[in-house]
């Protein structure tokens, strides 16, 4: 039986709901992100070309952390190594790493000292499974090398990430697609093989027991996942071939995009607006989810301006209706068209999202509910039954632009 994350870490997990995820590579100085080695068809040897160009001089890890705190994230998942193979971090494993570049210094051990100095922001890491650099993966025969010797690369990693970085609040995985049109030269994955995820699993656990493990292309969790994830889509609303059978007894996690990309991109400009972004951080709260919230820096170490605005225009709607999200589990009152649900105890959150009119109308409210107020203000309003139905009139002037949050006790 494979390990699971404590308890502990589960719960504390769950209860921080709003997160950063960063991808940042070497695809950020071509700026067509991140699969543009695959989509450009760029052999290894050009793609290697980056490696001598990069050189984030205007990183700064104090600077992201408070872009994050100040969105009301609590923690972030950086790509400590993409698909290109190319690792963001110090590793002893490869040569072909950040720290051989201009650059020279580790992003990943001044961010976890960042998020310790700034205490409200825990740090995870992404780590791709697949590897379109490493000559083990891709599995040529001239190479001399095995799978083997790509698993012990890959364990190795998580291994590193695992013990040097202090304390950390996931392993986050993504690449698991076998017979993937991008593996079809790989033997390996056309016999059907394994990451041996058991092993990798429980190493993870042992050396981190409060660290929770995603991997992003399982529909169902395999033994030792503790999160499903739900990528680009809210659980059972996406086009991903979800629905509600395919929603499994785990906790959730949604990973979205800011605009239409994971890497930086210069001719993306489609970034999704505040309301929007808290309308989505509230949907997937009400369904018991985490939402991982996408930035890709530039390739000079900068999350672009207008994302950290959106970001911390969240943050804003979080300092007053938070109390709404954070520590919250999925919502027993049923959604409207117009409004979601969470609770925290015996206390229901109504979020209501838009008008259509002056009332909102809703089923399934607990009959122990006696009252309601805004949670912006603390002012009571009216609270009628009828025929099963609770109706909330909420008056003009109190309605946040938005989400109006009612607290149900």
């Amino acid at each position: 039986m494979a390990k699971q994350a404590s308890q502990q870490g589960l719960n504390g997990f769950q209860d921080i709901r709003f997160g950063m995820f960063i991808h940042w590579g070497l695809y950020a100085i071509i700026a067509k992100q991140e699969w543009v080695m695959h989509t450009d068809r760029i052999p290894v040897s050009e793609y290697e070309k980056l490696a001598p160009q990069f050189n984030p001089v205007k990183f700064n890890a104090d600077e992201w952390v408070s872009i994050a705190a100040d969105a009301g994230q609590k923690y972030m998942v950086i790509t400590s190594r993409h698909h290109d193979g190319f690792s963001m971090y110090d590793t002893a494993l490869s040569d072909y790493k950040i720290t051989n570049t201009p650059f020279k210094r580790d992003p990943i051990r001044e961010l976890a000292d960042a998020c310790a100095r700034n205490g409200n922001v825990k740090l995870g890491f992404y780590s791709s499974l697949l590897d379109w650099h490493h000559p083990a993966y891709r599995f040529r025969q001239e190479s001399g090398l095995a799978w083997s010797d790509y698993l012990d690369f890959l364990h190795g990693q998580v291994r590193e990430l695992c013990t040097n970085y202090g304390e950390i609040a996931c392993m986050w995985f993504d690449g698991d697609w076998p017979r993937h049109a991008i593996d079809e030269s790989n033997a390996y994955f056309q016999a059907g093989g394994s990451f041996e995820y058991e092993k990798l699993f429980d190493m993870i656990h042992t050396l981190q027991p409060q660290a929770v493990v995603i991997n992003n292309r399982h529909a169902e969790p395999l033994p030792g996942e503790d999160i499903q994830n739900f990528e680009q889509d809210l659980p059972g609303m996406n086009a991903a071939g979800f629905n509600e059978s395919t929603i499994y007894d785990y906790p959730l996690e949604v990973c979205m995009t800011i605009n239409d990309h994971w890497g930086f991109s210069a001719n993306d400009h489609n970034t999704k607006s505040t309301r929007h972004l808290v309308h989505l951080l509230v949907r997937s709260a009400s369904v018991g989810g985490n939402f991982l919230l996408n930035v890709g820096p530039t390739a000079l170490g900068e999350i672009v301006p207008q994302h950290a605005d959106r970001l911390r225009g969240v943050g804003k709607w979080l300092k007053a209706n938070g109390e709404s999200i954070y520590g919250t589990r999925k919502g027993v009152i049923p959604p409207t068209g117009v409004s979601v649900s969470t609770r925290k105890g015996d206390t229901h959150y109504v979020h209501v999202l838009d008008y259509i009119s002056d009332s909102v109308t809703l089923t399934g409210v607990p009959e122990s509910i006696t009252s309601v107020r805004l949670l912006q203000g603390g002012a009571a309003l009216a609270l009628t039954r009828s025929e099963g139905k609770v109706v909330v009139t909420i008056p003009e002037a109190s309605r946040d632009p938005f989400d109006t949050v009612l607290v149900l006790t």
